[in-house]
């Protein structure tokens, strides 16, 4: 897993993030390798930066599978972009199709459960409102599942998060789409959709338990210690399902690129809400969200105090200390043999990552390396599917060509 810019993209690199158009359709669909056409696409269309499988289009390596299916996403997200021009135009919703698409999100989770959660997809600047509500009730159904709710429950919270930004459609584009930061006047305006999308909720005559589902969007940018938005209460006046989708929504956001910021890793998004942003979070339920999202995705390169290193697969649980495949020591220099490494068994394992490049940092550092370390990773998964078992040991670091 390689984040560039796309000024560096090549002809045949596969994608590891989809990306979604307004509509939810997609222009490039992960596990595809781009093309010149793509790659123009992207840049008429202002994404900066996009995650890889590799640098060297040689290597194949297939993304890691998601927590759900991508046709359940595709429509998903035309689902909630139907929904606000239904909101919008005539003050309704199609009920019928909303329940379908929740049904499917908490189908996939159930039938994906094993998997953690890894990269967000990639949304056109335009399309944001909808893919992030997509996200915000996959991950919020998540972290309901992994709370125990029953699956009525969880169904309700899964709806909440495709509703919880409703009140945008209030919102002119101009602010929505703006590629800066917000004036004080246009963050005023933002400050209302909580509260407009909980009003728009509770007026639709045919949905199921409203009253839930708007106390979900009103409270969405509450926080537990009453600096939230737009009424500061605390978190013994927040409901639970509000405190779920309150970190879902913030999570996503901050691993999304937007046309004034640029997408974070998850680990720092992690650094973020437990430290930076502390107590603004349920802590127990901040814990239990993190323990499923895979905080150094699969194939990421680390600095360590061991050396480099690709990560080669996180653990539920354990996901501040993933399992990695040591190849350069701490000056670069690749080594002779190359080792796994299971942090988690380290003795202070997870304060041993120093640092998670990405952009051209990542990018000009593999190209003195002269080796993609994306193919220690396929060297490694062709030894686990051979020997039936997981990878250990150590072996030979070969050198690959990169142009």
């Amino acid at each position: 897993m390689l984040r560039l810019p796309v000024s560096k993209l090549k002809d045949g690199m596969v994608l590891r993030q989809s990306l979604f158009n307004t509509a939810g359709g997609s222009y490039l669909v992960k596990g595809q390798p781009v093309t010149i056409d793509y790659i123009r696409k992207l840049r008429q269309i202002g994404i900066q930066s996009v995650t890889v499988t590799s640098m060297d289009p040689a290597h194949k390596l297939p993304p890691p599978p998601d927590v759900i299916e991508e046709k359940t996403r595709i429509n998903a997200i035309s689902t909630v972009y139907n929904t606000f021009q239904s909101i919008e135009e005539n003050g309704t919703l199609d009920t019928t199709a909303l329940q379908r698409v929740t049904d499917s999100i908490v189908f996939d989770l159930f039938e994906n459960r094993n998997n953690l959660v890894q990269l967000t997809d990639i949304r056109a600047h335009d399309a944001y409102t909808f893919a992030h509500s997509v996200n915000v009730a996959v991950l919020s159904a998540m972290m309901g599942m992994l709370c125990h709710m029953p699956r009525d429950e969880i169904s309700l919270i899964t709806l909440g998060g495709l509703l919880h930004d409703l009140g945008k459609v209030d919102v002119s584009s101009d602010i929505l789409t703006k590629n800066r930061g917000l004036s004080d006047r246009e963050f005023k305006i933002i400050k209302k959709h909580p509260l407009d999308g909980s009003r728009r909720i509770l007026n639709v005559s045919d949905l199921p338990k409203k009253s839930i589902l708007a106390t979900i969007a009103a409270q969405h940018h509450e926080h537990i210690d009453g600096s939230g938005y737009p009424n500061g209460i605390t978190g013994n006046e927040m409901h639970r399902y509000a405190k779920i989708t309150a970190i879902a929504d913030v999570y996503d956001a901050l691993t999304s690129e937007r046309p004034y910021k640029k997408a974070y890793m998850p680990n720092i998004a992690y650094n973020i809400m437990h430290n930076i942003s502390k107590g603004q979070f349920d802590q127990d339920l901040l814990d239990t969200f993190f323990n499923n999202v895979a905080l150094y995705p699969e194939g990421a390169v680390l600095k360590t105090t061991f050396g480099f290193a690709v990560v080669k697969e996180s653990r539920f649980g354990r996901t501040t200390t993933p399992t990695i495949i040591l190849f350069a020591d701490t000056n670069g220099k690749l080594l002779n043999e190359r080792s796994v490494i299971d942090l988690y068994e380290m003795p202070d394992g997870a304060k041993s990552i120093q640092v998670v490049p990405t952009g051209n940092e990542l990018y000009h550092f593999i190209h003195e390396l002269g080796v993609d370390p994306s193919y220690y990773l396929e060297e490694e998964r062709k030894k686990d599917a051979a020997a039936g078992i997981k990878s250990s040991g150590v072996s030979t670091a070969p050198r690959a060509q990169l142009n």
